[in-house]
Order: structure tokens, then C-alpha cells, then sequence
């Protein structure tokens, strides 16, 4: 969830947002991106089924996000519904927008908030200034300082695809990777917004589109698509979870059924 929702520039919470992109921003580097892959993709931590681990990630409050003081499967279960009600068809998209989220089940295993939430943006080439934050947080990123990983490119080829790219790390890429890892059906459009909803330079901001090959910018209309449904379904409007489960079950027996490996 994306910082450029408009707060009061003052306050704890905004301070504890700043300081969530702070450590972020100094601390996401491409050699720490490697090891988190090594560290969460294996998918080894514990097994879960999906409604389970959507439910207990009420136990969270997101550091990076100013604009939500009410459990996140409130949040997951107004993202799904909205889809639901504009695309009726596509309950692959509606199962998407209830699970978009469940990566940041890594906050309650002890990963730091700052590689869990927030905004994400490639490592290994230059960082674009459309990233939150930019031009304070990253003075103590060493690779802000390494002329491989200065210029546009960086360690990529032009127009290598986003597959090919070191994402800072946080639930975008962990749920991505759980997805890959226990086969679920989720179709490809799917599974780029999984991955991509919370890459704001790219999809919201124009940014890095030197490393998209086709594929990539033929699903960025779909991760936009998905986009006005994660940032503008935050009401107080709270939806009955109890009454809605049954049939979002339904959708994870679907796509995503039984007992995942995390």
C-alpha cells in the first residue's frame, strides 16, 4: 500500500512511516535481496492452509501504510469484494484481491517490517526518483554508491523483463514465490499482480519500463486494474468475514487448495 495517500505531515504516523522507508531504503541491497531468496523461498517455515494464514494476519499493523487502523483480513476481504462486484466472472481476480496481502505473514516469523511491507523498486540499477522517499532515505544504501549498480540499467540487459529483475524484497515477491511453489492455478495475469501491486515507480509512475519486455507491459493494464481496488477500498465500511468466508473458501479450494507450504 502505496505512501502517497495524503496525511498530515506531522504526528507518530507519518514518523513511523517515514521510518519504516528509512530503514528500507538503506538496508535493501542486491546482496541482501539474494539472501532473502535463499532465507523464504524454499517455502520450509511452516504449513498452513490459505483462509488460515489470511486470518492471522489481524496479529499485524502495517508500519508503512498511514491510512489503516482496523485488522487486515478487513482489508483483504473489502479488496476481493469490490473485485467481485466489477468483475463478477473473473473469481480468479476476486480470490487475488482477498490474498494480495497474505506475503506479509513474514512480519509474524520475525522478518523486520521494513523487508515485509511498503513500496517496492528494483536493486542492481539505478533508483528512480518516483520511489517514496527518494531523495532522504537511501544516503545509507551502499549500493547507492556502487558505480555496477548506478546507471539505468544497472546488472540488466535493455528490456530484459521484470522476471529478470531483483525486486527489494517484501510480501509482493514471498506470496509470489509460495504461489509458484505449491502449483496454485492462479492464471498469469494473477499471479503479476500478486507480484507487482506494490511496485508504485512502475505501475502508477511510468518508471523502469527499460527492463519491460512485452510480456510485462502487457500485464501492467492488469496490475493497474488491480491497483484501484487495493488503495480505494479502505472504508470503515466493514464487510461481515463470517458470512463471506464460505464462498471465498470456495475460490482457495479452486486455486489454491489444502495445506500450502510457507
Amino acid at each position: 500500500v502505496s505512501c502517497f495517500v495524503t496525511v498530515e505531515k506531522n504526528g507518530s504516523l507519518i514518523d513511523r512511516v517515514f521510518n519504516t522507508y528509512k530503514l528500507m531504503h538503506t538496508n535493501q541491497t542486491v546482496d541482501f535481496v539474494k539472501q532473502r531468496h535463499y532465507e523464504w523461498t524454499g517455502c520450509n517455515h511452516t504449513r498452513m492452509g490459505m483462509m488460515d494464514t489470511i486470518m492471522s494476519l489481524d496479529q499485524l499493523v502495517d508500519e508503512s501504510d498511514p491510512d489503516v487502523d482496523f485488522p487486515n483480513s478487513f482489508h483483504a476481504f473489502q479488496t476481493a469484494e469490490g473485485i467481485r462486484q466489477a468483475h463478477p466472472d473473473k473469481d480468479w481476480f476476486q480470490l487475488v484481491g482477498l490474498i494480495h496481502d497474505v506475503g506479509k505473514t513474514m512480519a509474524l516469523w520475525d522478518e523486520p517490517q521494513w523487508a515485509v511491507v511498503g513500496d517496492t523498486f528494483p536493486v542492481g540499477c539505478k533508483f528512480q526518483n518516483s520511489i517514496v522517499f527518494r531523495d532522504s532515505t537511501f544516503l545509507d544504501n551502499p549500493d547507492d554508491k556502487n558505480p555496477s549498480y548506478k546507471t539505468e540499467h544497472g546488472i540488466y540487459e535493455p528490456n530484459c523483463g521484470l522476471d529478470s529483475v531483483l525486486m527489494s524484497w517484501g510480501h509482493d515477491e514471498y506470496l509470489y514465490r509460495v504461489m509458484k511453489f505449491n502449483n496454485c492455478s492462479i492464471p498469469e495475469e494473477g499471479l503479476y499482480m500478486i507480484r507487482f501491486h506494490s511496485f508504485y515507480p512502475w505501475h502508477s509512475h511510468g518508471d523502469y519500463m527499460h527492463l519491460c519486455n512485452d510480456k510485462d507491459l502487457r500485464m501492467l493494464p492488469w496490475v493497474q486494474e488491480f491497483n484501484k481496488f487495493d488503495l480505494y477500498t479502505k472504508t470503515t465500511d466493514l464487510p461481515d468475514v463470517d458470512k463471506l468466508k464460505p464462498y471465498y473458501q470456495s475460490l482457495i479450494d479452486k486455486y489454491c487448495p489444502g495445506i500450502l507450504n510457507w
